[in-house]
């Protein structure tokens, strides 16, 4: 679900510190050093990287698409390959029975079948294209807010990484405990008891 769809989920986060001047500059030029890259034919498994939010699979990083008012638009992109454990099951049977013949062998060993099956996995992956996965970002760096349209908690943590490689600014993520902290403008003591709090349970 992106910024676009007729229902979304929105992770929110603080940023933590200030971007470096000038800005538009000292982002974009983080958005390229860590753009996505092509993994297809490839032996990698995953791979993570901003992209466009107009055009996701050919990514420019243009102002024009990139600036909407005080607010920069942009995503993040996960590609990930995954083989069908069938698939591999069925290529690992094919490959044992060849080195059985080959070598006139009864049986395999543990670790003729390890290399087997890990020389069947990194063909695949060879093969296989990845499935891409786009999460569309807000970030309004003057209010020092970033909205992240998924609450998956994979795509979280890897878009929470990627944003500190990218502009060595860490982000705290919003919740009740910590909107409460940061938004709340809590005295010391308030805050004292606010870090006292315990989970309530609501059913036995």
């Amino acid at each position: 679900m992106g910024l676009l769809s007729s229902s979304v989920s929105v992770t929110r986060y603080k940023v933590n510190g200030r971007i470096q001047n000038p800005v538009i500059e000292t982002i974009t030029s983080g958005l390229k050093k860590n753009v996505i890259q092509d993994i297809d034919g490839e032996d990698a498994n995953t791979v993570v990287g901003w992209t466009d939010f107009d055009d996701p699979f050919q990514p420019k990083f243009e102002s024009s698409s990139l600036i909407v008012g005080p607010y920069l638009i942009f995503s993040m992109r996960m590609d990930k390959k995954s083989i069908p454990a069938k698939v591999v099951q069925k290529n690992f049977a094919i490959e044992s029975a060849k080195r059985l013949a080959k070598n006139l062998k009864a049986f395999l060993s543990r670790n003729e079948k390890k290399e087997i099956k890990d020389q069947v996995i990194r063909t695949l992956t060879l093969r296989i294209p990845a499935t891409p996965n786009v999460y569309d970002v807000i970030w309004s760096h003057e209010q020092e807010s970033v909205w992240l349209f998924t609450h998956q908690k994979t795509a979280c943590e890897a878009f929470e990484t990627l944003f500190f490689k990218s502009f060595n600014l860490s982000l705290i993520r919003y919740f009740p405990f910590t909107m409460a902290d940061l938004l709340c403008g809590l005295e010391a003591v308030q805050r004292d008891k606010l870090s006292r709090l315990t989970p309530t349970r609501f059913a036995e």
